[in-house]
Parts: structure tokens; sequence; C-alpha cells
């Protein structure tokens, strides 16, 4: 599974561990979701969206992401 969350966290200058707070989970967790490593139940994924107020399919996704800016 593809995610933005690291472009999403990094852009609002927000730490894994702040995320990890504020979703309710392991800082640990975070990372191995940015990686790729883990893949989140769906209630995770809609609290991580609802955290950057963006839908699941801004965030996750079963093929890679372009670029945001292309």
């Amino acid at each position: 599974m593809h995610n933005r969350i690291a472009t999403y966290r990094t852009d609002r200058a927000l730490s894994r561990r702040a995320l990890a707070e504020a979703v309710g989970v392991n800082i640990q967790t975070i990372g191995y979701i940015e990686r790729g490593d883990y893949a989140p139940s769906l209630e995770l994924a809609l609290r991580i969206a609802a955290f950057f107020t963006v839908s699941v399919h801004a965030l996750f996704s079963l093929e890679p992401f372009t670029p945001l800016g292309a």
C-alpha cells in the first residue's frame, strides 16, 4: 500500500510523534505506515485522514501516487 502521510505531515511541520499522539497510536506505527511496512486498519486510516481533513483516497492507494506537482 502506498501513502502520502509523510508529505502531509512534513507540509505541516508535524513530527511523527505528534501525529501518533493525535491519532492514538505508537510513534513506530506511523513510521511503519509511512515506509509501507504496515497497512493500517480502516479505522486508523480514517482517523489519519480526518486529522489531515482529507479523504482516505488522498492519503492511501494500492498504486504508486504521481507527484503532487505533476
